[in-house]
């Protein structure tokens, strides 16, 4: 699985351990969950940190939702579930790792 990052030009938040956004590691580096979306800095701004492919998340039982418990991070049409470290989303019966 490929990374896509796409500058997020109009990012003026200084994001960091007290910035209040919850914190996502991902491989070499920390994305931070904001406004929709996971923002990474890179070279000096801040990316939108966007996983290319599709990898499925195998032996994950439990159910995402409402009030699951874990943080929610809308994405484009659907919605992705902040969960050990990562994001899973639903897709055709199982839950993808982003």
């Amino acid at each position: 699985m490929t990374t896509v990052h796409t500058e997020h030009a109009s990012h003026a938040h200084i994001h960091g351990p007290d910035c209040g956004h919850t914190e996502v590691p991902h491989g070499d580096h920390v994305d931070y969950a904001h406004g929709g979306h996971l923002h990474r800095e890179h070279g000096g701004h801040w990316d939108e940190c966007e996983p290319g492919g599709h990898v499925a998340h195998e032996g994950h039982d439990h159910q995402h939702g409402e009030d699951c418990g874990h943080e929610s991070v809308l994405h484009g049409d659907h919605v992705d579930y902040l969960h050990d470290g990562h994001r899973h989303a639903a897709h055709a019966g199982h839950w993808d790792d982003h």
